[in-house]
């Protein structure tokens, strides 16, 4: 079995590495491609170090750009790839352009495709990756969901039930797999700090970061927290510029880019995490660790309710207040169900499966090239 995994950004790394360590096991010859949609040290290539995972086999070079000017690059470049290669099935996983990219060639080749991360919803169509993860699964035959919800969110937009795998998340295997590593990191030390002494943020979407006024109230809700609890807060290089303008003050510590032991390092010990990142969601409710999301929704609501995860949106009194009450009250710690670490071998033998039934048959076989029946006029 030839199987082609597509990563292209820092998460999608996270989340394919046990399931190449998966497939790998069961003898399948897994073919690593790197979109290359985030290409710099700080962002890809010292998480590909400490996660263990392999150097890719094909770099598509993509690059940075609008998100057309990005989707069409990677397509581009991965067409000949995928004609070469001929695999039996393509997996991608998560929601960047990358995603939608690979998965919209795949099936125009005729290939099997698997979407790991399906059935995730916010509702938002304001957020491009809402609409990389809709048209991803339409476009897939494999369906891998993390969640219940995200299963009832597949089944009420009438997908089969055969094509629809709770499988549980990928990127728990992954934290498990390295939080014993993560915790001997020194980085604490190494910033002066002790476990539950400091708050972590992260922020790096659009709608946060882009507009100055929208970022100037959350960087007030920030300084106003801090005051009362140091926060750290890592910068992403899309935002990095406008955190250094927003006028934050010195008890909200703009760190570089992290890598990933050392950001589980730090997430592990924080009294408090405020993001609006999706992963950030799910680790923090695997950690035990309260977290705020600075959105109006999240496509992982079963981190709130199975979970350490409180939606806050942006209203900076609201995140303050929010904050402060569970700084002082804590909250329950609960982790869902099949969140167990063993996501990607659940998602290898569905794989395996469905390869048996169906082989990958390239789109030049006769029958694929038969006219379609003339449509009944009158």
């Amino acid at each position: 079995m030839r199987v082609v995994c597509v990563a292209g950004a820092r998460p999608n790394f996270v989340k394919v590495t046990p399931v190449v360590g998966a497939l790998t096991d069961r003898g399948a010859d897994v073919v690593l491609v790197h979109t290359d949609q985030h290409y710099d040290e700080a962002m890809s290539d010292v998480f590909l170090s400490e996660l263990g995972l392999r150097a890719p086999d094909h770099h598509l070079g993509a690059g940075s750009g609008t998100h057309a000017r990005q989707t069409a690059a990677v397509m581009v470049a991965f067409e000949p790839l995928l004609d070469a290669l001929g695999p039996d099935v393509v997996v991608v996983v998560g929601d960047v352009n990358s995603t939608l990219a690979c998965a919209l060639v795949a099936a125009k080749a005729g290939c099997l495709l698997a979407h790991v991360e399906a059935g995730l919803r916010s509702r938002d169509w304001s957020m491009p990756e809402e609409i990389n993860r809709v048209a991803t699964d339409r476009l897939s035959d494999v369906l891998l969901a993390p969640s219940p919800d995200a299963v009832a969110n597949l089944e009420a937009e009438g997908y089969r039930s055969d094509q629809i795998h709770l499988v549980g998340n990928v990127m728990v295997d992954t934290l498990l797999a390295n939080l014993d590593r993560a915790r001997e990191r020194p980085v604490l030390e190494q910033l002066g700090l002790q476990a539950g002494s400091y708050g972590l943020v992260t922020l790096h979407r659009p709608a946060n970061v882009d507009d100055p006024a929208d970022l100037a109230a959350l960087a007030s809700a920030l300084a106003t927290i801090s005051a009362e609890l140091p926060l750290l807060l890592p910068t992403h290089p899309r935002a990095r510029a406008a955190l250094e303008a927003a006028g934050l003050p010195a008890t909200v510590r703009l760190l570089p880019p992290l890598g990933y032991l050392d950001f589980i390092a730090l997430e592990a010990s924080a009294a408090l995490v405020l993001t609006d990142s999706g992963g950030v969601q799910e680790e923090t409710t695997v950690l035990g660790v309260p977290c705020l999301t600075l959105r109006d929704n999240t496509e992982r609501p079963i981190t709130v309710t199975s979970g350490t995860n409180t939606v806050v949106g942006r209203d900076q009194e609201r995140i303050v207040a929010e904050a402060r009450r569970v700084l002082a009250e804590g909250v329950p710690r609960r982790c869902p169900g099949l969140w167990d670490g063993k996501a990607a071998e659940r998602i290898a033998d569905v794989v395996s499966a469905t390869v048996q039934r169906r082989p990958w048959r390239r789109p030049t076989d006769v029958d694929d090239l038969a006219p379609s029946p003339a449509p009944v006029v009158g």
